[in-house]
């Protein structure tokens, strides 16, 4: 079986500073906004869909940042191929607010913290895609 699902880095600007917005899931580790495409949907339209529902924010994609891929199994269904299609994303307006029966929490850090945070607490291969976003949004990633 396939799933395809997509997501994003979100990121917005306040005050002469940049921030990037990262979700806390069901499990407590820190990862992006992302979900299942939907019947007639483009990757695209499902990011924004899944980014508004997961977080409260609206967007508008700036550019294309990785697809990961990667397997699980599925109680009943067996071995899954999940494709990821995550895109950079800039925040244009919605309240941040999180979807409380999918995710835990949902905050704006600035990109050294995101990072720190994917780092320490997020899923090892969601790594290179906030990488990249930082990268394009301007900061230096160690």
């Amino acid at each position: 079986m396939k799933e395809v699902s997509a997501g994003g880095v979100v990121f917005r600007q306040q005050d002469g500073e940049t921030y990037v917005q990262m979700i806390q899931d069901r499990y407590g580790k820190i990862t992006l906004p992302k979900g299942k495409m939907e019947s007639g949907e483009s990757v695209e339209q499902t990011a924004l869909r899944e980014i508004l529902e997961e977080t409260g924010i609206e967007g508008r994609i700036v550019e294309p940042l990785e697809t990961i891929r990667y397997q699980y199994t599925m109680i009943g269904v067996g071995l899954v191929d999940k494709e990821v299609h995550y895109f950079l994303v800039e925040a244009t307006g919605g309240k941040l607010t999180a979807q409380v029966e999918e995710i835990r929490g949902v905050e704006w850090l600035l990109p050294k913290d995101a990072w720190y945070q994917q780092v320490h607490n997020g899923y090892g291969n969601n790594d290179s895609v906030v990488k990249k976003a930082l990268i394009k949004l301007g900061y230096e990633v160690k």
